[in-house]
């Protein structure tokens, strides 16, 4: 039976600053997909945001009252900027101006949302929202960099057409990759601070000739929920990934491949760098032996195609780790699931495989859910249905107990 599902916020107190921006309305959404991770939002607006939209909507959104004055003669005991912002477990402020950026860098305190966060402890983001002019400005460009160094972290606008008319840089971040970054700050504790994780994922394709290509089913959804929650504890992790329709995590390098050979080369040119390597990738174990230069026509015969045997990543990683690295990988079975499993373990000198039998309801390609059993040395673990971000959680959670016993 599928467990209930958790959202990343569930807990957590999130400052939504809204400021003066044409972008104003684009915050209504932002606050939605927060109160959907079952954050606790609170939005702060400044006068001129009030402009564009209004307080009511974030109300309704977030239920909620929208904090518009510095002191609410409502709020009898406490002064309520300085109660949020000891209950925030992060602020983001998006859209941002160049006005509220400059006041922030320079700690002037003269409204609700200013105070506020001049108050905060917490993990601070700004997204800014403004004509390319004025973002390019170097007095605009000097602002942000004071608020880097203050730990401020600057969620970079996207390219594109601004209502102004112009097309540059400046338009307000996609929501979503707001809240990317709003998960990676605040969804986890930051136990993987300082690691370097490479995660494979997705599938390989294996070209016969220019038109047709030998590979499988594999969406990359696993591989990418491992990045993602690594990234969201604070690891520095690099997806090495093939051909899927997934968007990328917030914040994650990634490294496109096409075939198992590149994989191989990308793959083991970062090895030695990294803390834990996880494997998730369904590597095609054999690709044609040669590669037709045109489009093999058809004929009345039956065809044959020669193969030949690709480098095994997860047995050279086990062959050439080094000090307190740990080693993850992944095995997809049909039928002998758990011995096939622990015979992969010893063979290739890992510490974890994770198993799914591709015929179990839930499990498998394409699916949001997975029915794993994590194997190691010391035992086998089964885990019940859950989504593929949840078996990350564990499955991460398994890899750290491992370091730390080999880091004793």
């Amino acid at each position: 039976m599928r467990t209930e599902e958790k959202q990343m916020l569930s807990g957590k107190t999130i400052i939504l600053g809204v400021t003066g921006s044409i972008a104003a309305y684009k915050a209504a959404n932002l606050a939605s997909l927060l109160k959907k991770q079952h954050a606790d939002v609170h939005v702060i607006m400044t006068k001129n945001a009030m402009q564009f939209i209004t307080p009511v909507t974030f109300e309704t959104l977030t239920g909620n009252k929208c904090l518009t004055d510095t002191f609410d003669r409502n709020f009898q005991f406490n002064v309520e900027h300085v109660e949020l912002a000891k209950r925030a477990d992060a602020a983001v402020v998006a859209p941002a101006t160049a006005n509220v950026i400059a006041k922030l860098a320079h700690g002037l305190a003269d409204d609700m949302l200013t105070t506020t966060l001049l108050a905060c402890r917490c993990p601070k983001l700004v997204a800014p929202a403004m004509n390319t002019r004025m973002y390019d400005n170097p007095v605009t460009q000097d602002n942000l960099a004071i608020l880097k160094k203050y730990g401020w972290q600057v969620i970079e606008p996207a390219i594109g057409h601004l209502a102004c008319g112009d097309t540059g840089r400046g338009k307000f971040s996609e929501e979503s990759v707001i809240v990317g970054h709003v998960l990676n700050a605040a969804a986890f504790a930051q136990d993987m601070q300082g690691m370097n994780v490479l995660v494979t994922a997705g599938p390989t394709m294996e070209s016969i000739d220019p038109v047709r290509f030998i590979s499988n089913h594999s969406t990359g959804k696993m591989g990418y929920a491992v990045a993602k929650i690594c990234r969201m504890r604070g690891a520095h992790v690099t997806l090495v990934t093939g051909r899927t329709n997934l968007q990328p995590p917030v914040s994650v390098e990634t490294v496109p491949i096409r075939s198992a050979q590149e994989m191989f080369d990308e793959v083991t040119e970062r090895a030695a760098k990294q803390d834990i390597i996880v494997k998730a990738a369904a590597v095609a174990d054999y690709r044609p032996s040669v590669v037709a230069d045109q489009k093999v026509k058809k004929s009345d015969d039956d065809m044959s195609l020669a193969l030949e045997r690709t480098q095994d990543i997860l047995a050279w990683l086990g062959a050439h780790r080094s000090g307190a690295q740990v080693l993850g990988g992944f095995a997809m079975e049909t039928e002998h699931m758990v011995e096939h499993a622990q015979e992969k373990l010893a063979k290739k000198h890992v510490d974890l495989i994770a198993a799914n039998n591709v015929k179990v309801a839930g499990a498998g390609f394409g699916t949001d859910t997975n029915v794993v059993t994590l194997v190691t040395a010391e035992g086998v673990r089964e885990l019940e249905l859950m989504s593929k971000e949840q078996v990350a959680v564990q499955l991460v959670d398994e890899l750290l107990r491992i370091r730390r016993r080999k880091e004793r």
